[in-house]
């Protein structure tokens, strides 16, 4: 036990050194950073919370790291081969997954967490949090240097103070690295695309490595992510040559290589067929329709699972991931916050609308804007027809959620709107 105790402190040691260390970096940026330290207050907080209130996911993500981590330490070799296998089999205990499992995925990362938290799930849940803390931070940091006239504080809000982004990425919780590692993805993008031309294998070697957890984490969000992206950096390519400078070209771009992308992949695997994926949404509907019938929850009488009908549901399904519930649905007080938030979700939309149609939509880039918009409906339409579920959905649409906040909180009126509560609060 005693050398189980001493690696502990020695990883628990060098996380606090690198945490310190990049501290002072965030705390130095310009009109934000003194918000860092309120924001990481607000996130262990919610981190205490996640896990006193720890789910049955998380209880069962602990039980099995921990049989993980048993087999690490007396049979480092089987676990290692393990890690590389979608089965686990330990002193008569077996654990079997097929395909891209991002469960199995995360018991295995939490195995080796345990050695620096000896099990403990408030350190788990403290590493996870973290992890998106500093992922969603380095975000704002890029956004920060390459838009300084953007509103300051439109990253803080959408990943660091937006109620159901912080409180589900936070603690024991699959979206704590899938959006901690969106955020970071986008981050070396953004560098990569817009950054001062240096350093850049660094960029791309922490990039590969992000985004191989990115796609781990969830495997189908990742590729929607990662197309729109791919289409962003061809577009900065272009611009450099001196083409692809209107808005237009831009737009028939993206959705060309998109288009032509989601064929690519239909060809490479079965996964990505669109009679495949149209005949797995329906069943995910089906199956979850049915265990939600006495709670709040979605209906879409007329879905098939054929593309007309899934392109006929989009736009409900879009309107109802960034609606639902209304704060009069649902018999609990998280339904009732949901229900709040999105109420501020619509008015942050309307008034969105309003500064676009006046042109005054902000300082971002067009092609990182559609690209990060054509993400998030892309994920909005998707969720809202395979999650009916709306406890479920509000915490599934926590994966692009903060994108599109980011993306609302960019025009003038919303910067005047960030400006006032900034005011209001120091």
């Amino acid at each position: 036990m005693l050398p189980e105790i001493l690696l502990a402190l020695w990883l628990n040691a060098g996380l606090l050194w690198l945490l310190l260390r990049w501290l002072p970096r965030m705390r130095q940026l310009s009109g934000i950073g003194r918000w860092v330290l309120p924001t990481l207050v607000l996130k262990l907080g919610a981190t205490a919370l996640s896990v006193w209130l720890l789910s049955d996911d998380g209880r069962y993500f602990q039980y099995w790291s921990g049989r993980l981590t048993d087999q690490l330490w007396h049979a480092p070799g089987q676990w290692g081969r393990m890690l590389f296998a979608d089965a686990f089999h330990w002193q008569g205990q077996a654990l079997v997954f097929h395909g891209f499992s991002n469960t199995l995925f995360l018991i295995k990362l939490l195995s080796i967490f345990n050695l620096a938290s000896l099990g403990t799930a408030a350190l788990n849940g403290l590493y996870l949090s973290m992890f998106s803390f500093v992922g969603c931070w380095e975000l704002v940091r890029q956004l920060r240097l390459r838009w300084p006239l953007a509103p300051a504080g439109a990253g803080v809000g959408a990943f660091l103070t937006w109620p159901t982004v912080v409180y589900w990425t936070s603690g024991l919780t699959k979206e704590s690295l899938l959006v901690g590692s969106g955020a970071l993805v986008l981050a070396l993008v953004v560098y990569l695309a817009y950054g001062p031309a240096t350093r850049r294998w660094r960029a791309v070697a922490g990039l590969l490595g992000v985004a191989l957890l990115h796609f781990k984490m969830r495997y189908f969000f990742a590729v929607v992510l990662f197309g729109n992206l791919v289409g962003l950096g061809f577009t900065r390519t272009l611009q450099h040559l001196g083409a692809a400078r209107s808005r237009w070209t831009q737009t028939a771009l993206l959705l060309a290589l998109l288009s032509g992308g989601a064929w690519v992949a239909g060809e490479v695997s079965p996964l990505f067929r669109a009679n495949k994926f149209t005949s797995q949404l329906q069943r995910n509907y089906s199956s979850l329709l049915k265990t939600s019938r006495n709670r709040p929850h979605l209906v879409y009488p007329d879905l098939r699972p054929t593309t007309a009908s899934v392109v006929e549901h989009a736009p409900r399904a879009v309107f109802n991931t960034l609606t639902r519930p209304w704060p009069w649905e649902g018999r609990s007080a998280l339904y009732a916050i949901a229900g709040l938030e999105n109420l501020a979700l619509l008015a942050l939309l309307l008034l969105a609308v309003v500064a676009v149609g006046r042109g005054r939509p902000g300082q971002l880039p067009f092609a990182l804007v559609l690209a990060l918009l054509l993400y998030c409906l892309i994920l909005a339409a998707l969720l809202g027809l395979s999650t009916p579920n709306l406890g479920t959905l509000n915490r599934y649409r926590v994966s692009f959620l903060p994108f599109l906040v980011l993306l609302l909180l960019q025009n003038e009126y919303a910067a005047r709107l960030l400006r006032w509560l900034v005011r209001r609060i120091f």
